[in-house]
Formats: structure tokens, sequence, C-alpha cells
């Protein structure tokens, strides 16, 4: 479903593109309208969490299996406009994903062991420069750069229970560098722009278990987040 859906919006994204390049329609949709220092709009989108594990070097036990899921973004966004070429953005948005994780130590002899389910909602705040081409009829695409933080509101950080009481603890606050691209779509009544953007964590986020011997937390040396974000922003 999910690869079902970046087609159909590649797709799309591929024929409006199309149709601006090669038709001799040559007449511009909202002309003015990036001219204006500062602009605004509201974003909708989809997430993939993923998590990023690197092993001490005495861990035996093999590989931690993630399984990710599709998650769902809502934000705002904040543009001000440098020149025709670059912008700076602020995107603040609240996302909402779920990872499960299974432990493969040969100690556990159940699914309620080996298994947890890791439910995140994040308040996500990246600044961005965008770098855009040059308008071409109505569409301008653009990549983008740039750094986050986010504060995950479920992190369990401060709770005394841990994977022994069934309980996996994270960091509250997490910090990002990402880069991605899109493309601007001049409509009739407003600016559509589909984007991808990869994020990626810069520092540990694991709160290991109280036992240092842990059978779920004792063999990682960190662990990080990495994830794909497909934004639609409306403006």
């Amino acid at each position: 479903m999910k690869r079902l859906f970046i087609f159909v919006v590649v797709l799309a994204c591929a024929q409006s593109a199309s149709a601006q390049l090669f038709s001799k329609e040559k007449v511009q949709n909202l002309q003015n309208f990036d001219k204006p220092r500062f602009s605004y709009g509201y974003i909708l989108g989809f997430n993939s969490y993923d998590f990023n594990f690197d092993y001490k070097a005495d861990a035996l036990d093999g590989d931690i299996l993630v399984d990710k899921t599709v998650g769902f973004s809502v934000g705002l966004l904040g543009n001000m406009r440098i020149n025709d070429y670059f912008d700076l953005r602020l995107e603040p948005m609240v996302t909402f994903t779920s990872r499960n994780l299974t432990f493969p130590n040969p100690q556990f002899t159940s699914e309620l062991e080996s298994l947890r389910e890791v439910k995140s909602t994040y308040v996500h705040i990246p600044l961005l420069l965008k770098i855009s081409t040059k308008r071409i009829n109505n569409i301008k695409p653009f990549i983008v750069g740039g750094v986050s933080t986010s504060i995950n509101l479920s992190s369990n950080e401060d709770n005394p229970d841990d994977n022994k009481a069934g309980q996996f603890r994270m960091k509250t606050n997490t910090n990002y560098y990402e880069i991605g691209f899109g493309i601007d779509l001049y409509l009739y009544y407003f600016k559509f722009t589909p984007s991808i953007r990869g994020v990626f964590a810069m520092s540990d986020e694991l709160v290991p278990d109280n036992n240092p011997d842990s059978p779920h937390t004792s063999t990682i040396d960190k662990m990080s987040t990495r994830g794909i974000f497909i934004n639609f922003t409306f403006q």
C-alpha cells in the first residue's frame, strides 16, 4: 500500500511536470506568490521511522529486528524568502509512529519477552534551507536540508520500570540532520508542494535497563532513529 501510494504521487508529479515543460501553454498561475518576504502554510504527511543499532564488540546474540509501520504527520510552515533561489523554512509538526522490536537473545522463551512495541509521538521542529531552481511555467523543483530537534512525548525516559517490566525507554530530546527534495506546483488558487525527506538522528537515544547485563539492552552500544517523511504542503 505504501509503495502504491508513493508511485501514484510520483506519477502525478511527473505528469504535471511533463505538461508544464512540453505544453505550449505559458500562462503562469500565482505569478507574484513568491514575492513576499514571509509566507505560511500547513503540512500533512506520512512517515516511516526506523532504528539503526550499533552493537558492542562482544555482542553474540544477533541483530535486533525492526518492524516499521507507516505513521502520520501534521504541522505548520513558516517560510522566509531570501531571494529567488533560497528560502529559510521552519516546519514545526507533530508526528505519530510505531516500531516493533524483536530481540534475539536465547534467554527469551516467549513473544512477551522478546517483542517490544515502541509507540512514539514526536514534536518535531526542523529548520531548513530550501534551494530552488528557476521557475518553469508552473513548477519549481528544489532540494532542502538542515537540522532539527524533537521531543518524544512517549519516551518513558523517567520511568523507573525498564524492559524487565515490559517498558522500553528512550531519551526525550533528540537532534537530527535532514536532507530531501520536492517540487512546487503552482495551481490556480494555491501552491501545492509534495516532498520527500530523510531524517537521521545524531545521538544515542537508548536509555539502558537498570541491570547492566540486561538481555534487551546490554549488547547495544548506540541506538539512533532514521526515517523518511513524505510531506504535502499547502500554501
